[in-house]
């Protein structure tokens, strides 16, 4: 109720305002306010992500032009780098200690580059996505995206940089007998399934690096333990022949392993189904779909912390 003084104004309402008594977050609730960097809703987020599409294509192939800009070479370190890797494995692995047992030369060298090339895809998506957050926390502090767009993205330019070597890896298939044929196709869902594996992982390490910067430092050890237990270099139920089964079951369905059998019985004409495990594609796709949703999930739980404190 309003007074009026003796020279005709009228006084400011004592009366209770309808805010007082409301603590700050109903009165946020009341006036549409939200926090700030506040996590979205799950399929909100995926919309977003979606949105920025563009930008996650654009900041791959960046950084990937990027990543030799400073080697003469330039891009063809990106397919020198694991060719000279399968050199090195052939002379110690092939010649020296003979792990090319059961396999003729024209099979074992394009057995060997082909299990370089792709576990490395899934080596360098991984290690990339360690740093994906605590290597960019300049762009994360200053620009308001999805941070899932930076793990993605990385796992994109892995993807990239792995078809580049797909040219080579042909040429050594070639080279040593195997000719291109309906097989080859089954490259194409072999690679899908184990880019969104890829991608599902780095979105795990991703969101451990932001917080642990020295996972970056264990990694390596990590990655080459995971290397010479996936058969890159040897066929596993060969060399493990006089061990029990379940150990070499274990190794052979591990995701690595699988992803890389797969494209080798697609690419080599000497490499038949019958050094696969069995129900192949069904474990691939299960390691695909649990890996994708664990780890997009896993990463969008901790979306509001990344680049704080």
């Amino acid at each position: 109720m309003s007074d009026t003084t003796h020279d005709g104004a009228v006084a400011l309402s004592t009366s209770p305002s309808a805010d007082d008594g409301l603590s700050p977050a109903e009165l946020a609730t009341k006036y549409g306010l939200t926090v700030s960097g506040a996590r979205p809703g799950l399929f909100e987020y995926i919309r977003q992500l979606w949105g920025r599409r563009h930008f996650i294509m654009a900041f791959s192939r960046a950084k990937l032009t990027a990543q030799y800009s400073q080697a003469k070479l330039g891009q063809l370190w990106q397919v020198a780098t694991p060719l000279l890797n399968a050199l090195v494995y052939y002379l110690i692995f092939g010649l020296i200690l003979g792990t090319r047992k059961g396999m003729t030369q024209e099979v074992f060298i394009p057995f060997l580059v082909t299990g370089v090339f792709v576990f490395t895809f899934t080596q360098s998506s991984v290690m990339a996505g360690v740093r994906a957050i605590s290597g960019n926390l300049g762009l994360v502090r200053a620009l308001h995206f999805p941070r899932a767009s930076l793990p993605i993205s990385f796992s994109l330019q892995q993807l990239q940089q792995l078809l580049f070597s797909m040219i080579v890896l042909a040429a050594v298939a070639i080279a040593f007998g195997s000719y291109p044929g309906l097989s080859w196709l089954l490259i194409i869902p072999a690679l899908v399934m184990q880019f969104v594996f890829n991608t599902g992982l780095a979105l795990i390490m991703a969101r451990l690096g932001s917080k642990t910067p020295d996972l970056a430092q264990l990694m390596p050890f990590v990655m080459r333990t995971w290397m010479y237990a996936s058969g890159v270099m040897f066929s596993i139920p060969v060399m493990l022949k006089d061990k029990p089964d379940w150990i070499a079951n274990v190794l052979q369905y591990n995701p690595a392993a699988i992803y890389m059998d797969l494209i080798r019985f697609a690419l080599i004409d000497g490499y038949g189904a019958g050094n696969l495990p069995a129900h192949v594609w069904i474990v691939a796709l299960a390691w695909a779909v649990l890996m994708g949703l664990v780890g997009f999930v896993y990463f969008w739980k901790a979306e509001e912390r990344y680049g704080r404190g």
